[in-house]
């Protein structure tokens, strides 16, 4: 009898792409999603005998192996096919020489591109046969796959929505952009492959990252690190600077997909230049594609607590400026970053679900500039010591916010300021529609409460326990101040006066801005205030770039008595200094006779604004005032 060999391979793409929801990938090769069965249909030079079976061998990544998961070799089986432990196949169907066989990956099988090859069992010594690549994925519809996720509204909007929302702005002035994540263009997919291959890992030992690529946990760490450029050459270079050339503003991008194609076609040089928003949309772009469940998340009043003291610790002079040369911490205007959806193996139950992965560069985790996955659940609870990064994510969202009044002597004073601003309204577009969900539940109780306040206590305990002596923790710092421990919990004293900006017109990018500090006494005794007033152009990361104001009134506060002082900045003052975030800080320090020491701050988001003028019939020139 002849030698059988198969002749064609019809991959049923059509028919495999809507069962696995993968129809929307362009090709050419067939995409599926690990633990579901898919169908292929191998034409053979002639009919195959009853006593002949299918040998099938599967293998990714270079030097394949059995050992390490990455090959399996397996035949057809008689019996019904089930998604098990391990590769199977059934031979459904033969009608003369072609044959329809289903195969089934299980689903925790490495995700990537594999080699599918065959040969017939028989009498006689048959070769393989390379019948072609295909693509496996993540799979959230699949129950035993740890990326699944129950509801299929979810699904569809956090797997398979090509577009999105991504919030930026202040706490009270709230933008939306939209976003293209575009992970069904051409060659997205592939280049999300070459991303994880890019990756250190690959390059010191590809077989081993290779088999690694089964756990959502070891990918999503990946892409953290891939998708900036600090570390390898990875896809996004960052720029805070304000320098810009030779490359794009971050404010211009406007999706991933051109950031993808430019970083893949210069042959893997970093693509000029990102912010937190364009790292977290080139991040949602690639897990998506991967097939994990993925959102952009945007956190206002934002912490970069830089030495895991879970305080952000701001040093300013009389004026209330910040002085740069003390202060490490910093508070973001606003930061985003990406949640994942997946189970936590290592940690538990409980800890499973949304995962923070943040790719911005801000610090290094493990040596390298990469952020999570920290479990939301974990963070709410305050079980920081938990993998990957709970500290800095913890403090992103609910460090105490410290202001130290630095005096030319080099002593400090802690001043009293709103310790509670940080991680405010944390939100992410809602689930079929471009609206705005506020999740900040998801991630802390309620701001203030008791709750909240021994879930912070807990917080601090687990990363600085008292030494058996006696003496408390320290946190060192790298400009050689240190941290008691006890700093932090213990609040500064509220002093006998509040204050307050209050904006008196809509801010204008260019017209003058007109604001009001509101004093009022508490007490019924009369106040002698030193009011030092500054004010600065500032970046988005709150760095200051330019003084614009600079002030000091001494105000006097009959008992209980409210007082204003009017603001005036104009447009001349800030024009030239002005950065593309149209951002300024106002800040005031209110010395208080007896001591006390107020710092009331206030961000302002500049408008732009069109002037439509409309012409009348028989007056060109003449219109209409201005649209906002």
């Amino acid at each position: 009898m002849a030698g059988i060999r198969v002749t064609e391979v019809d991959w049923q793409q059509l028919r495999n792409g809507a069962a696995h929801h993968t129809q929307e990938y362009p090709g050419p090769e067939l995409v599926v999603r690990r633990g579901q069965i898919f169908t292929i249909t191998l034409e053979l030079n002639r009919s195959l005998d009853s006593e002949e079976t299918f040998i099938f061998t599967v293998e990714t990544g270079p030097q394949a192996s059995e050992g390490l998961r990455t090959k399996a070799v397996f035949q057809t089986s008689t019996s019904e096919l089930e998604v098990g432990d391990a590769w199977t196949a059934v031979k459904e169907a033969q009608a003369e020489d072609t044959v329809t066989v289903s195969l089934a990956s299980p689903p925790n099988a490495v995700i990537g591109r594999y080699l599918l090859s065959a040969r017939v069992s028989s009498r006689r010594k048959h070769s393989d046969r390379k019948l072609g690549e295909f693509i496996l994925l993540f799979n959230p519809w699949c129950p035993e796959d740890n990326v699944f996720l129950a509801s299929e509204e979810e699904r569809q909007e956090y797997v398979l929505n090509d577009s999105g929302i991504i919030f930026r702005g202040v706490e009270k002035h709230i933008r939306a952009q939209g976003w293209n994540f575009g992970q069904f263009e051409e060659d997205i997919l592939n280049i999300c492959l070459s991303i994880l291959d890019r990756s250190p890992s690959h390059q010191d030992d590809p077989a081993t990252d290779v088999s690694h690529r089964h756990d959502p946990i070891y990918v999503t760490r990946a892409i953290s690190a891939m998708v900036n450029s600090n570390n390898d050459r990875g896809v996004v270079q960052g720029q805070w600077q304000r320098k810009y050339g030779g490359g794009t503003s971050p404010l211009h991008w406007r999706g991933s997909v051109a950031i993808l194609q430019q970083w893949f076609k210069g042959r893997f040089k970093p693509v000029k230049y990102g912010q937190c928003w364009v790292f977290a949309g080139v991040m949602c772009t690639v897990l998506r594609c991967l097939g994990i469940a993925t959102r952009v998340v945007s956190n206002f009043n934002s912490a970069h607590d830089t030495d895991r003291s879970l305080s952000v610790d701001k040093y300013v002079d009389s004026f209330g400026r910040t002085l740069e040369y003390l202060t490490e911490d910093s508070m973001w205007n606003f930061h985003v970053w990406n949640e994942s959806w997946f189970a936590r193996q290592d940690l538990g139950p409980f800890y499973s679900g949304w995962q923070v992965l943040d790719a911005t560069p801000q610090e290094e985790s493990e040596g390298v500039f990469r952020c999570g996955p920290a479990s939301v659940a974990a963070i709410r609870e305050g079980d920081v010591h938990l993998a990957h990064d709970g500290p800095f994510v913890f403090s992103e969202v609910n460090a105490d916010y410290i202001t130290w009044l630095w005096n030319e002597d080099e002593s400090r004073e802690r001043v009293y300021s709103d310790t509670k601003k940080i991680g405010r309204c944390i939100s992410t577009k809602a689930v079929g529609s471009d609206s705005r969900v506020d999740i900040t539940g998801l991630y802390k109780y309620p701001e203030g409460s008791r709750k909240e306040r021994q879930v912070y206590r807990r917080a601090v305990k687990k990363l600085f326990s008292v030494e058996a002596s006696g003496r408390r923790a320290r946190v060192r710092r790298a400009s050689g101040r240190g941290l008691w421990r006890d700093d932090l919990l213990q609040p500064a004293a509220k002093p006998s006066i509040t204050g307050k900006f209050k904006v008196l017109e809509p801010p204008k990018l260019g017209h003058d801005l007109r604001l009001a500090l509101c004093l009022a006494n508490l007490t019924s005794q009369t106040q002698q205030v030193q009011v030092n007033l500054s004010g600065a152009t500032i970046l988005y990361t709150r760095r200051p770039v330019a003084e614009i104001l600079h002030e000091s009134h001494k105000v006097r506060l009959g008992p209980e008595e409210e007082r204003k002082i009017p603001i005036t900045i104009s447009y001349s003052q800030y024009k030239e200094d002005l950065t593309e975030d149209k951002k300024i800080l106002l800040a005031a320090m209110c010395l208080v006779t007896k001591g006390e020491k107020l710092l009331v701050e206030k961000d302002i988001t500049l408008e732009d604004f069109i002037t439509i003028k409309c012409a009348k019939p028989g007056a060109p020139g003449k219109g209409l005032g201005p649209i906002q």
